[in-house]
C-alpha cells in the first residue's frame, strides 16, 4: 500500500516551480536597459570601394558576445604571427581576421596564411605587428557585417 502524502505535495511543488521561473524571467527582462533595448548592437558602415565594412559595436553588444582580442606579433622576416582562433574563412575560402583599430571599432582584413602550427598562424600578409585581432566573437562580427541575423 502506498501513501497519498507525496502525491498531495506535487501540485504545491509545481506551483512553487512556476512562481520561481516567472520571477527569474521578470528579473532578466528588467535587467535590459531601455537604451540597450531600442539600440542596434552595432553600426555597419560599408566602404563602397572595398565592400568591407567598419563595425562600431555598442558596449552592450560587446558584453553579449564576450569579445576578446590579442595583438599580432612579429614572425621571421616580414611574416606576422596570429592566434589561430582569429582566422575566419569566407564562402570562397579566403582567409580573414577582424582588427580592432579603435575602441569598439572592428574591420575585416585579408590574411595570407603561410602555415599553421600549434595554434599559431604564420602569415605572409596581414595586419601590422601590434594590431589587436579578435579571437572570440569574430563569427558574430562576420554575421553582423553580412546581416545574417535577419
Amino acid at each position: 500500500m502506498t501513501s497519498q502524502k507525496p502525491q498531495r505535495r506535487l501540485p504545491l511543488a509545481a506551483a512553487a516551480c512556476a512562481l520561481l521561473l516567472s520571477l527569474t524571467a521578470c528579473a532578466q527582462s528588467a535587467a535590459v536597459t531601455p537604451a540597450a533595448a531600442g539600440e542596434a548592437p552595432a553600426k555597419v558602415e560599408k566602404n563602397a570601394t572595398t565592400g568591407i565594412a567598419k563595425l562600431t559595436v555598442t558596449e552592450h553588444g560587446l558584453a553579449r558576445i564576450d569579445l576578446k582580442t590579442e595583438p599580432v606579433t612579429a614572425g621571421t622576416g616580414t611574416d606576422v604571427l596570429l592566434p589561430y582562433a582569429s582566422l575566419l574563412y569566407d564562402a570562397n575560402g579566403k582567409t580573414w581576421v577582424y582588427t580592432n583599430p579603435a575602441p569598439r571599432v572592428f574591420e575585416r582584413q585579408a590574411v595570407t596564411v603561410a602555415k599553421v602550427e600549434a595554434g599559431v598562424v604564420t602569415a605572409s600578409a596581414g595586419p601590422a605587428v601590434g594590431t589587436p585581432v579578435v579571437t572570440v566573437g569574430a563569427v558574430e562580427l562576420f554575421g553582423t557585417e553580412f546581416n545574417t541575423g535577419k
